[in-house]
């Protein structure tokens, strides 16, 4: 087995093989801001199957999501009953919402990709990888360069990333 195998076989189950360390970095987690960006993908297997390169342009954000009803939020103040639909979900994934305020925090950038953390009774995290558009590294890359187009401004927004295309399916109307 290559080492990206002995990576996935150990996040398969991290409860077994890495629960010390998650642990302790849960703790640290919970103490850092909801948007940050990092040196490095924790989850180095996973941010590689997902299009990430370690190059100048690419970067990696972890992104803290409260977890719990999403509920859109009552009315504060007077109200008609015609407008007050509070029964309805909001139908995006933790890992949507991950990746749309990735984006806010970085608004130069565009999300390529995010993949699942970790998670605990009130938090999951995610770590988005973000690209640089403008840079000159990513757009010399054949593989990356499709993402500085016009036609690709604002794909999380838009649901085009693949979080985003599942949420997409899970609406009926």
């Amino acid at each position: 087995m290559g080492l990206y195998k002995y990576i996935r076989e150990a996040w398969k189950k991290p409860k077994e093989t890495i629960s010390d360390l998650m642990h302790e970095r849960l703790i640290q987690w919970r103490a850092e801001p909801a948007t940050l960006r990092v040196d490095y993908p924790t989850r180095l297997d996973r941010a590689r199957s997902l299009g990430y390169k370690a190059k100048p342009g690419l970067f990696i954000v972890r992104q803290r999501v409260l977890r719990g009803g999403h509920k859109r939020p009552q009315f504060a103040g007077g109200r008609r009953s015609k407008r007050y639909h509070t029964h309805k979900n909001l139908n995006l994934s933790y890992q949507t919402i991950a990746e749309i305020r990735a984006n806010k925090q970085f608004p130069n950038c565009e999300v390529l990709n995010s993949y699942f953390l970790a998670k605990d009774g009130n938090n999951d995290w995610f770590e988005v990888i973000m690209i640089d558009t403008d840079h000159p590294a990513i757009l010399a890359d054949k593989n990356l360069d499709w993402v500085s187009g016009a036609a690709h401004k604002g794909r999380v927004n838009r649901g085009l990333t693949a979080s985003g295309r599942r949420s997409r399916k899970r609406i009926t109307m």
